[in-house]
This record gives C-alpha cells, structure tokens and sequence, in this order.
C-alpha cells in the first residue's frame, strides 16, 4: 500500500517542465548569449551595497580593492575638480573641471568592471566599453544634475562679455522694483532706409534694473522721470514727454544696448524704439543675477 504522504521527486535525466512564462525570457537569454554576458561574474571582494557605492561614489572601489593611496588620489582631485567647477561656473577653466569629474568618475567604474570581468575581455572589447561608459556617466548622470541645477539654482550667463551666474525663478511675481533682471529681446529694424532712417537692434540679452512693475505710471519730463510721481534720474535717450502707464504682466526696464542709426535718423525715433523695448513681457524673462557669486561681484549697487 502506498504511503499518502510521499514527497515528488524528479530524476536527473527529466528535469522541470518549462513554466507558462518562461518565452518571455527568451530575448533576454539571446542577448546574454550574444552579448557574452555569462561571463560577467559579482566582483571579488564586493558585497552588493560596496558595488552599489562603488557606482555611486568616485574612487570608492579602489579602497574596497585595498588601493588606499590610489582611491585617495582619485579623490582629491575630483573634490578639487567639483570646486573649481562652482566657483569658476561659465568659465572655461570650469568647464574643463567639469570634464575632469566625468572622467575620473568613469575611471572608478571601470576599474569596478575590470575587478568583474577578471582579464576575460581582451582590449578590443574593453576600449569600446570604457567610451561607453564615460558617455553613460555623462549622459545618465552629470547632464541631468547639471540641467537640473540650471533650471532650478543657478545657471550661468554671457551678458555683454561679462559672464554672470543667474538665478532662475519660477515666479514673476517674486520681481519687485529696484531687482536687476536678465531678460531677452528681439532684433529687427524699424522705421525707412531713406527719409527717417531706420533703427536696427541686435537681438540677444539684456540685463537692467526694474523700474516700475504692471500698474505704475511713469511720466517724462526734461530734467527727470515721475514713477508714480515720485522722480528718478533720466537715462540715455529717454522722451522729454508723455505718459505711459505698464500693461499687465510687463515690466518697464529701460534697455541698455546698443543702437545703430542708418540715416537720417533723430532722437524721436530712437526715444521710442527704446520705449517700446523698455516694456518687458514676463515671456521674455530669463532670471536674475546674483549679487554675488562666492567672492566675485556681479551687480554694483
């Protein structure tokens, strides 16, 4: 009589039936054959958290590896790289730091796939793989960061030859009077070749303080400007006359750029070329300078 409780056992010469999903693996074990990635094996010496760091920190792997002096080289010159790249931010001694931290970053890794590998690619494979992974390191990781600290932190400027670290803002309604703002414009030429002459502007970016927001008023007069009747210096090529008050989500910066006249032309239609770029559309704001980036001045009050 048969025991009810009998365990099921297999032989060795029938092994298990394939299970119901077992085809949806199927291209993952085509590319593992192609690719030769059977010969890939867990890094000696690394449990998965150091593997795990290792990707994550540069140099760690050399001191997992016991290569103190190595992994503390690899360190201190991307810690040095990373402050050159701040406090240098749009220079081109800073972008050359930035490339310096990609590159010893993509060194640790592959030191890490060469501890997994253990010497069983030869060099025609793993010249391509280190390219690969200096482009994986860059791309996945450090463009992202940087696009995300530009649109969020700061995001470095050329205005005018100068070059000036920004702050981005979300929020338009953040700029008071008196806030310098970095905003954009468009060229183009107004007025006739002959007869008035015509005003040419170059488009790009201009940087300026606000004068008055959506709502003020501002009157012109020869010897000063009435911003809500409270009087302020006049600028360069200002009307001598008239009132204009900011349309909504405008803002009234006065644009200091560069003007060329062909013709005949007279300071009228110069005075209200400038006006009319003088009334800043939020749509056209870029950011707003910092005062001071680390110990370099960049607005003098």
């Amino acid at each position: 009589m048969a025991r009810s409780n009998a365990e099921t056992t297999h032989s060795e010469f029938y092994p298990p039936r394939a299970r119901w999903y077992s085809p949806l693996f199927r291209p993952w074990f085509k590319l593992q054959r192609a690719l030769h990635l059977e010969k890939i094996r867990f890094p000696a010496g690394f449990t998965a958290w150091q593997v795990v760091l290792s990707l994550l920190l540069p140099g760690y792997a050399l001191f997992v590896n016991r290569r103190k002096m190595v992994g503390a080289a690899f360190v201190a010159i991307y810690l040095a790289s990373l402050v050159c790249f701040v406090v240098w931010l749009g220079f081109p001694i800073g972008g050359a730091a930035y490339g310096l931290m990609i590159s010893i970053h993509a060194s640790s890794i592959i030191f890490l796939e060469n501890c997994a590998f253990r010497n069983k690619y030869e060099f025609g494979v793993r010249f391509p793989l280190a390219i690969v992974t200096l482009l994986m390191v860059w791309l996945a990781a450090y463009r992202p960061a940087v696009k995300f600290a530009e649109a969020n932190w700061w995001r470095p400027m050329s205005v005018r030859g100068q070059v000036m670290v920004m702050k981005p803002a979300k929020f338009h309604d953040s700029v008071r009077p008196g806030e310098w703002v970095l905003y954009s414009i468009g060229g183009g030429q107004n007025g006739y070749a002959h007869g008035e002459g015509a005003v040419w502007v170059r488009s790009g970016f201009s940087l300026g303080p606000v004068l008055a927001v959506a709502g003020d008023t501002i009157r012109f007069s020869t010897n000063a400007v009435f911003i809500n009747g409270q009087p302020t210096p006049r600028l360069p090529h200002m009307p001598e006359a008239g009132e204009v008050r900011v349309p909504e989500k405008h803002w009234f910066i006065w644009p200091n750029l560069d003007i060329t006249g062909h013709g005949n032309v007279g300071e009228a239609r110069i005075s209200s070329e400038m006006l009319q770029l003088a009334m800043v559309s939020e749509d056209q704001y870029v950011g707003r300078p910092f005062r001071r980036w680390l110990w370099r001045q960049q607005i003098k009050p």
